[in-house]
């Protein structure tokens, strides 16, 4: 559950529902220019007052109102309700902190300060998102049946160990950049045929 509709709570709604969650938003009304980002799949706008009643059955809360002495009973009425609660930039109104998460694919790299500052975290985001690319994440994808397939090769735990490692480092990872994906999955089963042949 989201109270509020405003930016703050627009930017938290997105990642809630790509991580599948349904959504309940409970404001008043919606601050304009954000109408778009309440109407999403799994988001359910409530147009209303606060209630205490609507946090019943609520997995987690996140308070993103403008109005101080709201949030604090939001929280308030959470902690009555053993409900998880995250009040926006209060750090001691929060169960839980949101990260700021970079997602190439299935690569996510999250950032948090544990809620002292999360402009920092942010900032870090932008300088990893500009660090970690595309090719980072469609190298996961291709590590991942490459590791199927040491698991299902190598019968010898350290020796799949040390195939997987070599498959997930630098070098590997430069191979490739350079060759691109199915040079580098013949690569790969190169490798784990030689360790699959390896006495152990």
């Amino acid at each position: 559950m989201v109270i509020g509709a405003g930016a703050v709570a627009a930017r938290k709604v997105q990642p809630l529902v790509e991580a599948g969650a349904r959504v309940v938003v409970v404001a008043e009304r919606v601050q304009p220019g954000f109408e778009q980002a309440f109407c999403l799949p799994h988001v359910e706008l409530i147009l209303s007052p606060y209630r205490k009643d609507y946090l019943v059955g609520a997995t987690l809360v996140i308070a993103a109102t403008n109005d101080q002495t709201l949030n604090r009973q939001i929280y308030a009425d959470c902690q009555t309700l053993e409900v998880l609660c995250n009040v926006v930039d209060q750090p001691e109104l929060c169960d839980f902190y949101v990260p700021a998460v970079v997602k190439r694919g299935d690569l996510q790299i999250a950032v948090s300060t544990d809620g002292h500052c999360p402009a920092y975290a942010g900032h870090l985001r932008k300088k990893l998102e500009e660090l970690f690319t595309e090719s980072h994440g469609q190298f996961v994808e291709a590590l991942e049946a490459a590791r199927r397939q040491a698991i299902a090769a190598i019968e010898d735990a350290d020796q799949r160990k040390a195939v997987i490692g070599r498959l997930a480092g630098d070098e590997s990872f430069e191979y490739f950049l350079r060759h691109g994906r199915d040079r580098w999955r013949q690569h790969s089963q190169d490798l784990i045929a030689d360790y699959s042949n390896t006495p152990a």
